[in-house]
């Protein structure tokens, strides 16, 4: 008896003991236990924004020049909504040039074109090159933060607060893993050719300054460029308060995956547990995504029109992250509204498309018309009443 009791209580302290270390070492989704060995991590889907993994995701950390992906993001905008040009050319201020740190050594007065400063930027992490172009778009450097963070409050980064456009140690400056993948996220699928400077190795750009022309090698911060398979971007950053940190993005198949590290105690760890997050990730993961925005779904027909129907098409792509080995389908519902009445402009929603994975709604999105609907003039209407009449 006294045998069976202690065979039943050994028992019972093996489970104890088991229990609180899978409880620690799981993540919220994913079958495999995962640690990583930073302060705090994120691995996010980037079609769908889907969190697939996090540890310590919402606590407020120094980002380091991490800080630089809403600083590219900002620049992107910019040239996307035509307010700068790539071939615009930049003066360098006293300010910009007094920034140290991570720098590609610009000194005042010096002239680059907009490309170039982004290129230093996105491959070197020129502080002095981010604070240059944060006051050419915004007037100064202060403006430029402003935008910043009315940007950050856009995009739902709730425990985001930047004091400056380059990411060096200043008090309340800081930022969360979530919050960098949100605005990574936002980069990458806003404005895809970032990759080709974020995936750039080696380049140079051209100092022009008073006493003559010299080139300057820039080098990517970002080992991940020629270590990882698949590596789109992004971002590196390192101080003393920061520690080493990295939003790393990268592609497999048809799937996009962004990696956020804060707080690791060296380079090498964190490069090598962002692999460990990105092999996670893919090993484990798959997209099921629904129709690519702008494909054509269906006719909706048009009241008063020159042509009695229209075409329409899906505003945003809807997509949903689940584990591999899950063979259920995305299905989709089109819901047509009864005619729209002209005239009506481009992107005019006529309806919507529902997805439902596993018998839950995943996701809805608009469909609008694919092109500008002119109400029909004497001849049109002529024209379709005689069509009826002898059809």
């Amino acid at each position: 008896m006294k045998r069976r009791i202690i065979q039943i209580l050994s028992a019972a302290l093996i489970i104890a003991m088991l229990a609180p270390t899978a409880a620690m070492a799981s993540d919220r989704r994913g079958p495999l236990a995962l640690t990583i060995d930073a302060k705090a991590a994120v691995i996010m889907e980037a079609s769908s924004g889907e969190i697939i993994f996090e540890q310590n995701s919402t606590d407020r950390l120094a980002p380091a020049s991490v800080t630089k992906v809403m600083t590219m993001l900002l620049i992107y905008e910019a040239i996307a909504q035509n307010r700068i040009s790539w071939d615009d050319i930049v003066t360098t201020s006293e300010h910009a040039a007094s920034m140290g740190g991570s720098q590609i050594f610009l000194e005042p007065g010096e002239q680059q074109t907009v490309r170039d400063l982004t290129k230093a930027v996105v491959i070197a992490s020129g502080n002095d090159a981010a604070v240059a172009l944060a006051e050419f778009i915004s007037g100064s450097e202060e403006s430029f933060v402003d935008l910043m963070n009315k940007r950050a409050q856009q995009l739902g980064m709730s425990d985001t607060s930047f004091r400056n456009a380059c990411g060096l140690d200043t008090q309340g400056h800081f930022t969360t893993a979530k919050d960098i993948a949100i605005m990574s996220r936002e980069l990458i699928t806003k404005h895809p050719d970032v990759t080709e400077k974020a995936t750039i190795w080696m380049d140079t750009i051209t100092h022009k300054t008073p006493r003559g022309e010299s080139e300057f090698g820039l080098t990517n911060t970002n080992k991940l460029v020629r270590q990882y398979t698949g590596t789109t971007g992004l971002k590196t950053g390192s101080t003393g308060e920061a520690l080493y940190c990295l939003s790393a993005t990268a592609v497999r198949g048809d799937m996009e995956l962004i990696a956020v590290i804060m707080g690791a105690n060296t380079s090498d760890i964190r490069f090598g547990e962002t692999k460990k997050m990105l092999d996670y990730g893919f090993a484990n993961f798959k997209v099921v995504k629904g129709e690519l925005a702008g494909t054509v779904v269906g006719e909706v027909p048009v009241a008063k029109g020159a042509t009695p129907t229209a075409a329409v098409m899906v505003q945003e792509l809807i997509s949903n992250v689940t584990e591999k080995g899950n063979n259920s389908e995305l299905t989709a519902e089109i819901i047509i509204h009864d005619n729209i009445s002209a005239p009506a402009p481009q992107g005019t929603i006529a309806g919507e498309i529902i997805y439902t994975y596993e018998g839950e709604e995943i996701g809805r999105t608009s469909l609008i018309t694919e092109e500008a609907i002119e109400k029909a003039g004497f001849t049109d209407m002529t024209k379709r009443i005689f069509h009826i009449w002898f059809r």
